[in-house]
């Protein structure tokens, strides 16, 4: 992909992405919010549906909520709120949307094993939010233009999908077409070049509502069976939580906007990502491995790297659902060996 595609493929904020100098804008806190609101009201322009859609998922699961806080409230949903949100939800992010979707990182045998993997969870993202915004970060990570740059700050990564994350409505004929072959693969119904004027997404918005409304109605049946309404609450809770909290490690992943590298841990230096326990052991997030070896399906390289999103398709590929994947380990372990060995004597595995 070359620069010029990538530097005009996101939706620029009001207050763009660098100063006259080449530096980084750091917008403040009344312009980020600002631009928040402007993106989202459908109003203003039917352009910003997508947006309003993310928007109105996220309000839409706030009954859940108050309804879980005061009248279904037990310590054990609580428990479960925990486990979907952390474990559930963000390995299924990491499986579908970063290492799939973005990535294509592994194929599927068939259609339906696609479809499958992609309403594991209670719906949330809409596929094209994350797919080019995230092409993006890989291309600039932490320099202007990053849509979701931690060095400008944790409101700017925290609002990210709705300030910087949209694809830009002016492409041209042909830089749409090349944008959407990077969402050709995910089975997304994408709008033609003349549909993409009018409604300046690839993704069609009468797909994205459909899947979106028919997941939540598939998960609110089948939760509701097994455990009622107090159980459905729960879920749809867990599942808030984890698209509110997804923002942040945007931030926290790439250090707060520091340099944060740990000897024989973190082998990129050519960006700020940091390896993390908690996103990786629980959802497979080993994020400076995954910024070393973006196509790989694995990115637990080390010893004590746990990788369940690694175990899901590495599953479904023994059951014959999934035809192919990347794994570059040994690629890895060449490379970095030397320093995976000095953490393996100094951890003790």
């Amino acid at each position: 992909m070359k620069n010029s595609f990538i530097d005009n493929l996101l939706y620029a904020p009001s207050y763009g992405w660098k100063d006259q100098s080449d530096k980084l804008v750091v917008p403040t806190s009344k312009q980020l919010w600002s631009e928040a609101v402007s993106r989202i009201n459908i109003f203003r322009s039917r352009r910003n549906w997508i947006s309003f859609v993310s928007f109105l998922m996220l309000a839409g699961m706030v009954p859940f909520l108050f309804l879980f806080l005061f009248k279904y409230f037990s310590w054990y949903l609580l428990i479960a709120i925990v486990v979907y949100s952390m474990v559930v939800m963000g390995t299924h992010g990491t499986i579908w949307f970063h290492r799939y979707c973005t990535h294509k990182s592994y194929g599927f045998r068939r259609p339906i094993w696609r479809v499958i993997t992609q309403n594991l969870v209670i719906k949330t993202i809409p596929e094209e939010i994350y797919v080019i915004s995230h092409h993006v970060h890989h291309c600039k990570s932490d320099e202007p233009g990053d849509p979701y740059n931690p060095q400008a700050g944790f409101w700017y990564c925290m609002l990210a999908e709705y300030n910087h994350q949209r694809i830009s409505p002016d492409l041209d004929e042909e830089a749409h077409k090349k944008a959407m072959r990077l969402m050709d693969h995910t089975g997304v119904q994408l709008n033609s070049y003349k549909q993409y004027q009018k409604w300046g997404s690839l993704s069609s918005p009468v797909y994205t509502i459909a899947i979106w409304l028919l997941n939540w109605t598939f998960w609110f049946t089948v939760l509701f069976l097994i455990g009622g309404a107090a159980l459905a609450c729960a879920i749809f809770t867990a599942a808030m939580l984890w698209f509110t909290l997804v923002r942040a490690f945007n931030y926290t992943g790439h250090g707060g906007g520091e340099k944060k590298h740990r000897e024989g841990v973190d082998f990129d230096r050519s960006n700020l990502s940091i390896n993390q326990s908690r996103p990786g052991l629980l959802a497979g997030e080993w994020h400076n491995n995954h910024h070393l070896f973006p196509g790989s399906a694995r990115a637990g390289f080390l010893p004590g790297q746990l990788d369940l999103a690694w175990v899901y398709i590495y599953t479904l590929r023994k059951l014959r659902m999934v035809s192919w994947y990347k794994d570059s380990k040994k690629e890895f372990l060449k490379k970095y060996a030397a320093g995976a060995r000095r953490t393996e004597s100094h951890s003790g595995f």
